[in-house]
């Protein structure tokens, strides 16, 4: 068997409709992101689906280049191949979440070809499973969105802020979930705190007993998550936006984290994110995928992914997201009481309508900046575009105690 094209599908996303209980205005998206899905050609018929994410227009361009390096060559030889494209790329530099996205598209569809040829799904070719589904966790911001995802099965509910956290909040789902439900706090973007607003305001959230806190610092700055790590008894989650075993690496060596998210579109492939998992395994470290902005296709291999290793943890999952996600692929994810069957098709599992797909033309890759909430930024700010800031009115912000905690 022999690799005869690579073809790829960009697809527009729209915006997240509001969940379901929360509040009016409330959104949980900033706008519109794309998807790439990819599909690899063989003489004999057969076909493989991945999905790259991380810079989804840029990567198309990778993927097409990469195809120089493929298109001939036996599907078969999966991590021969994988070495071909990273060794391919090294010269333009360091493997970011581009060339980390390019290669995860594709190593996912040959090792979907691989599970097609051999009558089995991907998770079995990987040494069989631990378990037989998936606990995921979902995104509210809001009591009344979190109650609504109990009410679906949901037992791990996540509070997202962009920068500083506003404690109250995550406090007022604390009650209405109780405490058979697992909460996390994501601080995952810009403006990032500084390692001493983390410390405080991961202090002031040790009362609420979450099960991790995500990105409290930027990501680039591994000695400020030490201090925060030294400073706090809580949990902290990270790595979402690292490619490879090398990009994780620090992370887990230091032990500067609890849990581990590798992005299962941009971390380097399958058998990347199985290498990172077992790293962390020997550190006794667990893996919860990020799977906030990755499409359905990618959320199909991560449930093989998470089959297959004895850390995992919980997958991450958007429960009210665009309406398109149910069309483009076949079949469709469902959650039954807080978790996703583990696929038993051959393969992933898992197929692109392109006829669907095609009416979603892509128009932009990047997102604006977020609207002045008042609270992610400092008040007049947000056109500073800062990349992290000292968050000022401390007395009111960061040494705020829960006013409405269970505890």
């Amino acid at each position: 068997m022999k690799i005869t094209d690579i073809r790829t599908y960009l697809i527009q996303v729209g915006p997240r409709p509001p969940a379901p209980g929360a509040t009016p205005g409330e959104s949980d998206f900033r706008g519109s992101r794309c998807w790439c899905f990819v599909k690899i050609i063989t003489d004999e018929g057969i076909e493989g689906v991945g999905e790259g994410s991380g810079w989804p227009r840029v990567i198309e361009t990778a993927v097409h280049d990469l195809a120089n390096v493929l298109v001939g060559e036996d599907p078969a030889h999966i991590d021969r191949l994988w070495a071909r494209m990273h060794n391919a790329t090294m010269g333009h530099g360091l493997i970011g979440t581009v060339g980390g996205g390019a290669m995860t598209a594709i190593e996912m569809a040959l090792w979907d070809i691989k599970g097609k040829v051999m009558g089995q799904p991907v998770w079995n070719l990987l040494g069989g499973r631990f378990r037989d589904r998936i606990p995921v966790y979902g995104h509210a911001k809001s009591p009344a969105a979190a109650h609504r995802l109990t009410e679906l099965g949901y037992r791990g509910i996540k509070v997202s802020f962009t920068g500083a956290v506003n404690i109250d909040k995550v406090a007022a789902v604390r009650d209405a979930v109780g405490d058979d439900v697992d909460i996390m706090v994501d601080a995952h973007g810009p403006s990032w705190m500084t390692p001493g607003d983390a410390i405080v305001t991961a202090r002031a959230l040790e009362p609420l007993d979450l099960l991790f806190f995500e990105d409290p610092v930027a990501p680039e700055n591994l000695d400020a998550l030490a201090r925060v790590r030294d400073g706090t008894t809580i949990p902290l989650a990270a790595g979402e936006r690292v490619s490879t075993i090398w990009g994780i690496r620090p992370y887990v060596e230091r032990g500067l984290v609890d849990v581990i998210q590798p992005d299962t579109g941009r971390a380097g492939g399958i058998t990347q994110m199985r290498k990172m998992a077992a790293m962390a395994e020997g550190h006794f470290i667990t893996m919860a995928p990020h799977s906030g902005s990755l499409g359905p296709l990618a959320e199909f291999a991560a449930l093989h992914v998470m089959a297959t290793i004895p850390n995992a943890l919980m997958l991450e999952r958007i429960e009210f997201d665009w309406p398109g996600r149910y069309e483009v692929v076949s079949p469709v994810l469902k959650v039954d009481n807080g978790s996703i069957a583990v696929p038993d098709a051959p393969g992933l599992g898992v197929e692109i309508v392109e006829e669907e797909a095609s009416k979603y033309p892509v128009t932009k890759n990047v997102t604006d900046m977020p609207p002045d909430d008042g609270w992610s930024y400092e008040p007049g700010t947000v056109a500073e575009a800062v990349y992290f800031q000292t968050r000022m009115r401390r007395a009111a912000r960061l040494s705020l105690r829960p006013t409405g905690s269970a505890k």
